[in-house]
């Protein structure tokens, strides 16, 4: 679990996914690639930069009350962790391709929402996140993904980007 939580362990499948992308989407990749990214950072701001500090709820590795039941595998990360920004993020990136690649990707958008389910449970299997934590997490990231699918859509059409088979 700390080899699939750990972020820069998911580099070769973010180039991958960049490469095919553009090698499949031509025209469209740009606004695919620059949309998810913006997916990606919005879920991670708002969970990060907003949520955890508001809400200053801390992670189960930190809380006192928990600390000596919890079996912290490696470290622990900051001190709070409502709302996860694995989740919010591995969720982004998944809920946003499943939104606009067509239904002939079913089984890469299984794999792509499986991932962001694996991620998040390694964080709960890690001791550094409630289950809240998680869905929390997954529904912003979902959020900005749904959003960003709009935008996505809308400059596809305003641009002309369209290509059979998206």
């Amino acid at each position: 679990m700390i080899f699939v939580s750990n972020k820069y362990v998911w580099i070769p499948f973010y180039l991958g996914l960049i490469i095919y992308i553009i090698y499949r989407y031509r025209r469209q990749s740009l606004a695919m690639l620059l949309l998810a990214v913006a997916a990606v950072g919005a879920a991670d701001y708002i969970a990060s930069g907003i949520f955890k500090p508001y809400f200053a709820r801390l992670r189960p590795c930190h809380n006192p009350d928990l600390a000596q039941v919890v079996n912290i595998v490696e470290g622990c990360g900051g001190k709070f962790g409502f709302l996860s920004s694995h989740a919010s993020t591995g969720f982004a990136l998944a809920v946003f391709f499943s939104l606009i690649l067509s239904g002939k990707y079913k089984y890469f958008k299984a794999v792509l929402i499986l991932w962001a389910f694996v991620v998040s449970y390694s964080r709960i299997y890690l001791g550094v996140h409630y289950p809240g934590d998680l869905l929390g997490g997954a529904l912003v990231g979902a959020l900005c993904a749904y959003l960003c699918s709009l935008l996505y859509f809308y400059v596809v059409r305003k641009y002309k980007l369209s290509r059979s088979g998206l």
